[in-house]
């Protein structure tokens, strides 16, 4: 551990940081139903066998690795929380180690698409439970938290030295200053437009179909889809594809967590 966690991040770093608390925090208190508040510690995470890891790689815009360090505790107590299960548990158990990895896959998603606009470009995060980094850490914050009986929850957050770099600020560069706004008629112009009402829709998948198969279709009938299940799901505007993803469930209801969003939208 270079640096004692929460401190003495560098502004760009502890933007990172910030972030993604803002967005565990968020997505906490949706699928828990109770506003949840993290904060920062200087406090570092006391090392224990039982510790549960995981890895995020960055790709798009960004390069690089980070970890996320929890107590067996703390995993324990976010995987109830994702689960709506309020009575003790001596541990986690698979189930809560699968509900955990897909609660942060949800946090990772959320800040990915927070990031985009402050790095200049499309972020994916890739997460995986994994064991301890190979590599040293150039940064280290944890969050903190407790739950209703007063239990610490304790997140740590490792950056590599690849993703340190890529965060830090670029020198500019006459190629790669912004282009200069449009006039305020346009902008005035564009923004009587951002209330309108558009229909998205999410397609799992297509298979063209003869007539005579179209007709002899009937309740159990299985038909089959192209796309395979590891296949990103499209979301649809107009007909077009405009951006790709993973179909998650959020309250009971069907969601995409964008890992993908297409530049120029492709017909269906």
């Amino acid at each position: 551990m270079t640096e004692a966690a929460g401190k003495g991040l560098a502004p760009e770093l502890q933007a990172w940081v910030d972030t993604w608390k803002t967005c565990t925090e968020q997505v906490l208190s949706q699928v828990s139903g109770q506003t949840m508040a993290f904060e920062m510690s200087a406090e570092p995470l006391p090392g224990a066998d039982s510790d549960l890891w995981y890895t995020i790689v960055a790709g798009g815009t960004l390069r690089g690795e980070k970890t996320l360090r929890l107590s067996a505790d703390s995993a324990t107590r976010l995987a109830q929380k994702f689960l709506s299960e309020t009575e003790p548990s001596g541990g986690p158990t698979s189930e809560h180690k699968e509900a955990l990895e897909e609660l942060l896959r949800q946090i990772s998603g959320q800040t990915a698409t927070a990031l985009a606009s402050s790095v200049g470009g499309e972020v994916q995060f890739h997460l995986a439970a994994s064991a301890s980094p190979s590599w040293p850490a150039a940064a280290t914050a944890c969050i903190r938290t407790r739950d209703e009986a007063g239990t610490p929850i304790i997140i740590e957050i490792q950056i590599s030295a690849a993703l340190a770099s890529a965060l830090q600020p670029r020198s500019e560069t006459p190629a790669a200053r912004p282009a200069a706004p449009p006039p305020p008629a346009a902008v005035a112009s564009y923004e009587r437009l951002m209330d309108v009402g558009l229909e998205v829709k999410l397609r799992f998948g297509s298979r063209r179909m003869v007539l005579r198969d179209v007709l002899a279709l009937s309740a159990g009938v299985v038909v089959e889809l192209e796309s395979n299940v590891n296949s990103p799901v499209d979301l649809l505007l107009d007909g077009r594809v405009v951006a790709q993803g993973e179909v998650v469930v959020v309250d009971g209801k069907y969601g995409l967590r964008v890992t993908q969003v297409v530049s120029t939208g492709s017909p269906a």
